[in-house]
């Protein structure tokens, strides 16, 4: 069963909760979306209120992917550029499917959504996001049609002695 994608929902109690929920379960699972778990709902609250804040200021919007219970089971961040001469392009960021939905594609559909919905938004030409090597994400985002275009070697520091490349990921959606 396919996801139902959602860009702009309006946020209320329910769905911050199921951000909150949703972000706490990929987190714990080993997802990298910018914590290292252990973590708790109240670990990941404040990270949500400062992307949040981005969307009320309008330099940031919210696609939700719900399944067919209408639960949160896939977001991301689509952040707009603030310097004049990146507007052409997107952030992605908190790319995220459950980790109870892994295997059934819905990684791809979530993808494909972000590309479509930024398609929609006028004079953008291309999607980035950077990923934390040693996942296997960067091959997940290179099967979605992605480029790797950066990487710095030993920048994110998962733990000491743990480091990790960030890997920066390019879609020109003029491609596809």
């Amino acid at each position: 069963m396919a996801l139902i994608f959602e860009l702009d929902p309006r946020v209320d109690r329910a769905l911050s909760d199921g951000l909150v929920e949703l972000w706490t379960d990929v987190s714990n699972a080993g997802g990298a979306v910018g914590f290292v778990p252990p973590v708790t709902a109240d670990d990941i609250r404040p990270e949500l209120v400062r992307h949040l804040t981005a969307m009320a200021e309008g330099r940031c919007r919210l696609l939700v992917g719900r399944d067919e219970e209408g639960a949160v089971s896939a977001t991301a961040f689509l952040t707009l550029n603030s310097h004049r001469l990146m507007r052409h392009w997107l952030w992605v960021y908190t790319v995220m499917v459950h980790p109870g939905h892994q295997g059934k594609g819905y990684g791809r559909e979530l993808m494909a959504a972000a590309a479509e919905a930024a398609r929609d938004i006028e004079g953008i030409e291309a999607l980035r996001l950077t990923c934390r090597g040693g996942t296997g994400a960067d091959r997940f985002y290179a099967s979605c049609g992605f480029k790797e275009v950066g990487r710095v070697p030993d920048a994110i520091r998962v733990a000491p002695g743990d480091d990790r490349d960030d890997i920066t990921m390019l879609l020109p959606l003029n491609q596809y």
